[in-house]
């Protein structure tokens, strides 16, 4: 037996030992009246983000060791920035830690307080995408049908009473606001692909941004939302160490599954809040500051694909795979892929907490916080015109 051979087969023995161990203290958690005492106690996030971080840390091991078993490795290529072939399936551990907290926060599917804040319809619509993004990291799916499966579970959200409210109700209001809605959710969840590009950065986004949407539905009193984005935050923690090291590569992706069902999820809650009472353009602004990062690549990379002529028609943008997106060309610009994640993480958690602060700022200390983002995104701007040699 080589070298090689015995350290693979000591990190499997601890990777089997730390998915026992957690595995323990999860079913630990699991039992009724360790819920109860929770709930009791008033912390049931605190149970919710320990039983996702739980189901996380144990999962991983295991998951990564099968994605290795079926042939599910992501293999270095030239449009792609790893260098060693790295198992994928990531996106089953977040999924289950995830669905496993909720569940076992709500009591079950038929909890009344899950259904009537219509979040059957997201869990219903997340569990679709990521059965299509796992399905597309054991056998390519082609961008269009993609597209087409995420229409459709945004058209599951607003079927479950969830839409964005800019226009007045009526024919032509109500039409419009579902056009937004689906827009918003395609976009974000794409958005969120697209950034899922180097180590540990969609997780991380991911842990910020549910973060910061988890602390504001706590303020405004809407614990539903709260909870699930705190098991969002538990399991993006369990999984992250795995993810993201900082002299060493990955040892498991997030893969399609994952960052497809991360951004959904997030951009669905974004829908679902009510970001402050009263305040339209606060309401509006807050989710825009806390999904910033997102939205900005997402645009930026957009214009510039059409203005430069790389894409033309709709299939071409949705096939269009290059490394002209915001991590790329702040790696360029920093010399460094991990001080690249550590910025991105830096100005997603700025722009967070100026979303948090914008809620319950005046009109004019809105108006100050929203230049004040402007002015971060300029800077960005300049610093990635270095990172592409503009």
């Amino acid at each position: 037996m080589g070298q090689g051979d015995a350290g693979n087969r000591t990190a499997r023995n601890w990777g089997r030992l730390v998915s026992l161990g957690a595995g323990i203290c999860a079913g630990v958690l699991l039992l009724p009246s360790v819920h109860v005492w929770f709930s009791a106690a008033g912390v049931r996030w605190l149970y919710v983000l320990l039983v996702s971080y739980l189901v996380a840390v144990g999962l991983t091991p295991l998951i990564r060791e099968l994605a290795v078993r079926i042939g599910a490795v992501d293999h270095p290529s030239p449009r792609k920035i790893h260098q060693t072939a790295t198992p994928l399936l990531g996106g089953v551990v977040v999924y289950l830690a995830f669905l496993i907290a909720v569940l076992a926060n709500a009591g079950g599917m038929v909890d009344p307080l899950i259904v009537t804040e219509g979040m059957l319809g997201v869990l219903i619509g997340g569990t679709v995408l990521f059965l299509v993004g796992f399905w597309d990291d054991l056998r390519e799916v082609s961008a269009s049908t993609k597209l087409l499966v995420q229409i459709a579970a945004s058209g599951i959200v607003i079927w479950s009473g969830k839409l964005l409210t800019f226009f007045p109700h009526g024919a032509v209001g109500d039409t419009l606001n579902a056009f937004l809605t689906v827009l918003w959710i395609v976009g974000i969840t794409n958005a969120f692909n697209f950034l899922d590009g180097m180590d540990g950065l969609a997780t991380g986004l991911a842990i910020i941004i549910a973060f910061f949407m988890g602390v504001i539905a706590f303020q405004t009193d809407q614990p539903v939302l709260g909870w699930v984005a705190v098991a969002l935050v538990g399991a993006g923690l369990g999984f992250l160490p795995y993810n993201f090291r900082a002299r060493a590569p990955a040892t498991i992706f997030l893969g399609d599954a994952g960052s497809t069902f991360l951004g959904f999820t997030l951009a669905c809650l974004a829908v679902k809040g009510n970001w402050a009472d009263g305040k339209p353009i606060v309401s509006v602004s807050t989710p825009i500051l806390i999904f910033g990062i997102l939205i900005y690549d997402m645009v930026h990379m957009t214009v510039e694909r059409i203005y430069t002529g790389k894409v033309k028609t709709l299939k071409q943008y949705l096939d269009y795979v290059g490394k002209d997106h915001m991590h790329h060309r702040l790696e360029q610009a920093l010399g460094s892929r991990t001080d690249a994640v550590l910025m991105i993480f830096l100005l997603s958690i700025t722009l967070g907490l100026a979303g948090v602060v914008l809620r319950s700022a005046s009109a004019v200390d809105a108006l100050f916080l929203l230049l004040q983002a402007t002015i971060i995104v300029v800077v960005v701007s300049i610093l990635e015109r270095r990172g592409r040699g503009a």
